[in-house]
């Protein structure tokens, strides 16, 4: 019997079956039963079904003889399901990567409940992704499981079949099935939550809803959305064959109203002959079902009282006069913008002829976010030895929490970020400032970047249209004119930089420094942070932070967390950074899954890990500097390569071990490979190749040449000579073993590619060029 049966029926959705039912055999936990069930679809689902049961035993495809609807059709799926736990799927949304792992663990976590609602996210036709505006009422705080008495919030989310994974065995007890017709998961949603006796949570979208530009039943305008008042029909006649559930009644009423008034306030449903039946039908209803004594809040009186009453040409005369306030009310706030943006640039163009301040300086990071990066370790070390220059941050106001006390914090975009550009002496920033900045002369604009760069940058991404997507090339170089200075932490930064990004700036070879805290760090600071990171003591943390992919609009699932910790065994945790690009955690969050994409500091991560796992980012470049494990997953290289491409091959120089897939990281870190002599020998490499200055005071050379005009810097530590802090299990005097069970089947064997032989430098000109033995045949790849 398997854990979970996922109904899908499917009726014309040809062009997207193939993407639904691929998004359920993918998912990491594998224990299910596919259901598909072709509605007497005329185009080609049934055959698409038909292949995909050939291919996979776990698929299960029933055929009804002709279009029953889709109501029907889950039926069918129902009566032959077997699986503890039923889930639903239409036949053009998916399941997202690991959402049967999640639902897994939270129903085992929560005791096996009747009912788990999980979230979801509309998918539009374009691709946007939107999660779900009600997701509050999915909090998992709290006693779980629970009654709906409880939580009757979870009223209030949309009355869909698949956002809810269900026993079976609860279903079959209540005789619970679906009417024929439109919404016919009306009928089925409120029985279920007040039926269920015991609900959980999930707060994780599970789910891809998507909403087709055609064909969707929102979108066709017909008479069966009458349907909805027999729906609501069974409704109310479910509760009064249980008094039991009475008390429910006016809450189910007021929805109801809800849900009549949409549909009817939803011009494309409808179709114009029919809207005056439908609202005296409306009213009927509402007299049949009528239960006072659950508020209905005041906005919504109107409409509910229009609807209640039948008052058509009403109804249609607000419609109207809310549309005509509705733009009227955009004018005005077109107006106020556009005035507000006059008044701005007149604001700008007088500061601009006021006399520059000489003790100003004005930071920011990553168009807006918080204190950090190198602008962050620099506006720090300007504080400390240059105390006479007043710093401000600009940032939004979400990240202010972030900026030091004794930083001015200003908002983009405002008369105070207008004055601190015209007025500041001294402009740093890791990315261009606003396009409309004038450089006034005497100003120095300080170009700090942010990482080694690996992937393509600048003018390099004219021939790579997917990761410039419309970038302003002409712009971009404008833009470039205006720098006086850019740091470099190695001569490989140095020899990029003054190719992809042309100009007349001088590039100072300092360090990058958001590392120097790398150096002056003490084990004491070590163990502060995991302990506020929640680590546990004696554990392996892993800081697994891989890049965005231009090719790509949703993240790259590369690696299962869960699997990978279980395999790596009990004394591993994971802090899971999510790249900023997509605004969401990498997992759902376990006891040993720790999401840190919102902290503010990728510094203060790298200090409180003993491994980095990564794949394209520089952020292999800054830990480096710690001398600690450097793992890289390349799964997707040559995806990559073709989409952004990168200068040189890692495979050929990398700082550590390297793996091709999620099975030979387990391996690298199964037989120890991840922190054997072979990787510190690639790490020692690479660490000289690309880490030459930062040895913890390349923000004071900074400051002292740029701020204070000195000359005489302070020299650079040897790379022999410094001593970063260690790891917390590297002061413990020996890592624990990743010793777990290996799966049945062949073991996999690392291939001689993955961990390559000791690779030289040598240089050929202003070339560096790297170069390997094997065997006798010396093989040189352009670094």
């Amino acid at each position: 019997m398997p854990r979970f049966s996922v109904i899908v029926p499917a009726y014309k959705v040809q062009a997207y079956l193939h993407e639904c039912l691929d998004s359920v055999l993918s998912q990491s936990y594998p224990d299910l039963e596919l259901i598909a069930v072709d509605d007497g679809s005329p185009d080609a689902c049934g055959a698409i079904i038909d292949e995909f049961a050939a291919r996979d035993p776990r698929v299960r495809p029933v055929h009804l003889p002709r279009n029953e609807g889709l109501g029907r059709a889950r039926n069918a799926g129902l009566r032959t399901a077997t699986g503890d736990y039923l889930l639903f799927l239409d036949g053009d949304d998916t399941l997202t990567p690991h959402a049967l792992r999640a639902i897994a663990d939270r129903l085992k976590e929560t005791g096996e409940p009747d009912v788990l609602v999980h979230d979801y996210a509309r998918t539009d036709w374009s691709g946007r992704t939107v999660r779900n505006q009600a997701a509050i009422q999915l909090t998992e705080h709290g006693a779980a499981p629970f009654g709906l008495e409880d939580r009757p919030g979870l009223l209030k989310l949309l009355t869909v079949v698949w956002n809810k994974t269900y026993r079976r065995e609860f279903v079959e007890r209540e005789g619970l099935a679906f009417p024929p017709g439109y919404y016919e998961d009306v009928p089925w949603t409120y029985p279920v939550l007040m039926a269920a006796e015991s609900i959980a949570t999930l707060d994780h979208v599970c789910v891809h809803y998507r909403q087709r530009r055609r064909g969707s039943i929102t979108r066709t305008t017909s008479r069966r959305h009458f349907d909805l008042f027999e729906q609501y029909d069974r409704v109310f006649a479910y509760i009064e064959e249980r008094p039991e559930l009475a008390h429910w009644r006016p809450v189910l009423f007021r929805r109801m109203v809800n849900h009549l008034t949409a549909v009817f306030a939803h011009r494309e449903r409808l179709p114009r002959e029919a809207r005056a039946d439908f609202l005296r039908q409306a009213r009927t209803h509402c007299r049949r079902h009528h239960a006072p004594g659950h508020p209905v809040p005041l906005r919504s009186r109107l409409r509910h009282a229009l609807v209640r009453f039948g008052l058509h040409r009403t109804f249609h005369t607000l419609q109207r006069a809310s549309a005509l306030r509705r733009r009227i009310l955009k004018s005005g706030i077109r107006l106020l913008k556009a005035l507000r943006t006059a008044a701005l640039r007149l604001h700008y163009r007088v500061q601009r002829r006021l006399p520059l301040r000489a003790d100003r300086a004005v930071f920011t990071a990553y168009d807006g976010r918080g204190h950090g990066c190198n602008p962050g370790a620099l506006e720090t070390a300007l504080r400390t030895h240059a105390p006479h220059i007043r710093t401000s941050w600009v940032a939004r106001p979400e990240h202010h929490h972030t900026i030091p006390t004794a930083t001015h914090r200003v908002r983009p975009g405002t008369a105070a970020y207008w004055t601190a550009l015209a007025r500041s002496k001294y402009l740093v920033g890791n990315v261009d400032f606003d396009p409309r900045l004038v450089k006034r002369p005497g100003q120095i604009l300080l170009q700090t970047q942010h990482g080694t760069p690996l992937k393509h940058m600048g003018l390099d991404l004219q021939e790579r249209p997917a990761a410039a997507r419309g970038t302003d090339f002409a712009e971009l170089l404008r833009s470039v004119d205006t720098w006086d200075h850019v740091l470099s932490a190695n001569r490989h930064s140095t020899l990029t930089w003054e190719r992809v990004f042309p100009g007349r700036y001088r590039t100072l070879e300092y360090g990058q420094p958001r590392n120097d805290v790398f150096q002056q760090a003490t084990s004491a600071d070590v163990s502060r942070l995991r302990e506020t990171l929640g680590v546990p003591e004696g554990t392996v943390a892993l800081l697994y932070a891989p890049t965005h992919r231009d090719h790509r609009r949703s993240r790259h699932p590369a690696l299962d967390l869960e699997r990978f910790l279980r395999r790596l065994g009990p004394r591993f945790v994971i802090l899971a950074r999510a790249h900023h690009a997509y605004g969401e955690p990498l997992t759902a969050g376990s006891d040993r899954i720790i999401d840190v994409t919102d902290h503010p500091s990728v510094e203060q991560l790298c200090l409180a890990s003993d491994v980095l796992v990564t794949d394209y980012s520089s952020i292999m470049f800054d830990y480096a500097n710690l001398d600690r494990p450097i793992v890289l997953l390349t799964d997707d290289r040559e995806a990559y390569e073709a989409a952004r491409g990168t200068y040189f091959d890692l495979r050929s120089f990398p700082p550590g071990a390297v793996a091709r897939s999620e099975d030979e990281l387990i391996d690298i870190f199964t037989t120890g490979h991840w922190r054997g002599s072979r990787s510190a020998q690639l790490r020692s490499a690479f660490r000289e190749r690309f880490c030459p200055y930062d040895d913890g005071r390349a923000a004071e050379r900074v400051v002292r040449h740029v701020v204070l005009g000195e000359t005489n810097l302070p020299p650079v530590v040897p790379l022999a000579e410094r001593h970063p802090v260690p790891s917390a299990a590297a002061a413990l005097g020996r890592f624990p073993q990743a010793g777990v069970p290996q799966p049945a089947g062949p073991p996999t064997v690392l291939p001689p590619a993955v961990l390559p032989p000791a690779v030289h430098l040598q240089t050929v000109g202003s070339q560096v060029v790297s170069s390997q033995t094997v065997g006798s045949q010396a093989v040189g790849d352009r670094v």
